[in-house]
């Protein structure tokens, strides 16, 4: 229950032209998160957080079975007393909230399974590519008999509004790829072999955000959707939230480096004052 580190094979990270990509690598236990994953997974937050030469993370799960099926159940069998179970809530608060806040964009590439502890890591990421066999939920209804933090229920709500989250945890069901893209949890479904292929392009076309980002001497972390409501932070937030939507619609990152290098990029544009974001 204590552990800290994740043995080196349950989660890889591999760094390599700028993008940064995450496995979970537990295929025989549907990638089910243990303790240790997810204070690996907030270290490599922290890295791309200090890594300038980190621009995009991409999240996927190992085989064709689940992107990642939640926390293993048996890291709940130490669990004696009320304290545990809101220690591990309070855990998995600070891991997401490092994801959420990380400074570079973050992809969820989904095949399979995307359930509990796994749906919160997509629903942290910045865009969730699936695959047409994506199932989505929270079906702690069934399983544990435990809730969402309200960090986890504040997220999911800013994502897919209030009605579709009590449905989600009401009813226990898992959501198919066509409707989770219809409600927002999901910004494309794409065939199984497509799946990385669709992240790497969406990569390549993110990974020029820092770039722009930079060129408009903006420097400050993404603001979580939970954290601070006051109107500099929503304005960072959706400003940061309309770039990513805007890039996708692009045709890649020569477009967003044009726009990062001269306001002549878009025309009749009147030139960027110092310190905001080229929109």
């Amino acid at each position: 229950m204590n552990q800290s580190t994740a043995p080196s094979n349950d989660i890889l990270f591999d760094q390599r032209d700028g993008i940064g990509r995450v496995t979970f690598n537990r295929p025989q236990a549907r990638n089910a998160f243990t303790f240790a994953m997810y204070e690996r997974l907030a270290q490599i937050c922290e890295e791309a957080d200090g890594d300038r030469a980190i621009k995009v993370l991409v999240f996927q799960g190992a085989g064709d079975k689940a992107f990642a099926a939640g926390t293993d159940i048996n890291q709940f069998r130490e669990f004696t007393t009320p304290q545990h179970a809101l220690d591990y809530e309070a855990r998995i608060d600070r891991v997401l909230g490092k994801l959420e806040a990380c400074r570079v964009p973050t992809i969820a590439a989904i095949n399979g399974a995307c359930t509990g502890g796994g749906a919160g890591i997509a629903a942290c990421c910045d865009m969730r590519i699936g695959t047409k066999s994506t199932k989505f939920g929270f079906p702690i209804a069934r399983t544990l008999g435990n809730c969402l933090s309200m960090s986890n229920i504040s997220r999911l709500t800013a994502l897919i509004g209030p009605a579709r989250v009590k449905d989600l945890i009401f009813t226990a069901r898992l959501v198919g790829a066509e409707e989770a893209a219809s409600v927002g949890l999901l910004n494309e479904v794409v065939e199984a072999a497509e799946t990385l292929e669709s992240a790497r392009i969406r990569k390549e076309a993110l990974a020029a955000i820092e770039d722009m980002l930079a060129a408009c001497r903006v420097d400050q972390p993404k603001r979580p959707r939970t954290g601070p409501k006051g109107p500099a932070a929503a304005a960072s937030r959706v400003a940061l939230d309309s770039l990513l939507l805007n890039v996708k619609r692009q045709t890649g990152a020569v477009w967003t480096r044009n726009l990062a290098s001269s306001d002549e990029a878009v025309p009749n544009r009147s030139p960027t004052p110092p310190g905001t974001f080229a929109m």
